[in-house]
């Protein structure tokens, strides 16, 4: 990709060594695709030939009211993408390996100055790519991915553990809750927490730090690159393993269902139960009358296995099988409703 062609981000480099990464789709609150992740490894690539280029400050387009919105989710979107440009994205790299790799290996410090909300890929980049990272005091984080019943990627499976523990990374992951800017400080996962209009300021000066003659640049290479030698590995694997995940999550009921969810602006529900539930309401007001019998006894026992065993089948119907699962279903509602009325 040539920089020239960049749609999602801004980038700006000064004589001084400051490089700037602005994610600028405000009419989506900045959230990033396959294309905003392509630009950034290309701006990776371009600072490390360049010699003056000596640190990268990642931020949002304030018009855009955010710092990202997270993932940008509209099945059409790659029809338009040049070719030459598809050709360098694979759409299987979900949790984005490329990307987490070029940043784990860029040796010149990157700063993340978060300037609003931070959803998903938004603050999992920033952990696995940024050395400091400050945040605005009405910025807060978004680890929405049981909100949307995917996992995390950016190898935040690995990292997130590390930086805040087993435990309070589970918590922070399995429940989705927002997190103020101030509890992030306080968990660890950014720096420093400053006023909105201090934000950029204070990150071009932490910049301006690390840079000659304040700043030893071979030295600071060389302690980024022990600190992140050991863990390479770890990470590589760990891209593997939420790739897979994530592959098999996308082709989810379960995902399927919270886009539908989001769309309509409503919670989701994760269960088949929509269709059986109501199955199980008809055959259970049929058998009332004989609720002493022995045909409503084995109906209960016969539900309590079914239901079970269909929320388990639940996640592995593909599209035909479950529009087949709800009309047999509807037609035996159809079918007991009226039974029921004879009765």
């Amino acid at each position: 990709m040539k920089i020239e062609d960049f749609q999602d981000i801004f980038y700006k480099k000064e004589d001084n060594g400051i490089c700037t990464i602005m994610i600028s789709r405000p009419e989506r609150r900045n959230a990033v695709s396959y294309i905003s992740f392509l630009e950034i490894f290309t701006v990776l690539e371009d600072m490390e030939k360049d010699d003056n280029a000596k640190v990268l400050i990642i931020t949002g387009d304030p018009e855009g009211r955010a710092f990202s919105s997270g993932g940008y989710f509209e099945p059409n979107f790659f029809k338009e993408v040049q070719k030459d440009v598809r050709e360098e994205i694979d759409l299987m790299d979900i949790a984005q390996k490329k990307l987490c790799i070029k940043l784990w290996n860029f040796y010149k410090p990157v700063i993340v100055a978060i300037n609003g909300m931070a959803i998903g890929g938004a603050i999992t980049m920033p952990l696995a790519g940024a050395d400091l990272i400050y945040m605005s005091e009405d910025a807060w984080l978004g680890f929405y991915f049981s909100k949307r019943a995917i996992i995390p990627e950016f190898s935040c499976s690995f990292l997130l553990p590390l930086l805040v523990g087993f435990q309070k990374a589970k918590e922070i992951c399995y429940f989705g809750d927002k997190i103020t800017a101030q509890k992030a400080y306080e968990l660890g996962l950014v720096n420093k927490v400053l006023p909105s209009d201090e934000l950029m300021s204070y990150s071009r000066e932490q910049a301006l730090r690390l840079i000659p003659p304040k700043g030893p640049s071979l030295s600071l290479k060389l302690m980024k690159k022990t600190m992140h030698a050991y863990f390479r590995e770890i990470l590589d694997k760990t891209l593997d393993l939420e790739n897979r995940a994530l592959r098999k999550a996308f082709i989810s009921k379960d995902f399927n269902e919270s886009m539908k969810a989001l769309k309509e602006k409503r919670d989701p529900n994760h269960t088949i139960a929509p269709y059986i539930f109501k199955t199980g309401v008809t055959v259970r007001e049929f058998l009332k009358k004989k609720k002493d019998s022995k045909e409503y006894k084995e109906w209960c026992d016969w539900a309590t296995k079914q239901f079970k065993r269909l929320d388990y089948y639940w996640d592995n119907l593909n599209d035909e099988q479950w529009e087949k699962v709800k009309k047999y279903y509807e037609c035996v509602c159809d079918y007991l409703d009226k039974k029921a009325k004879n009765t």
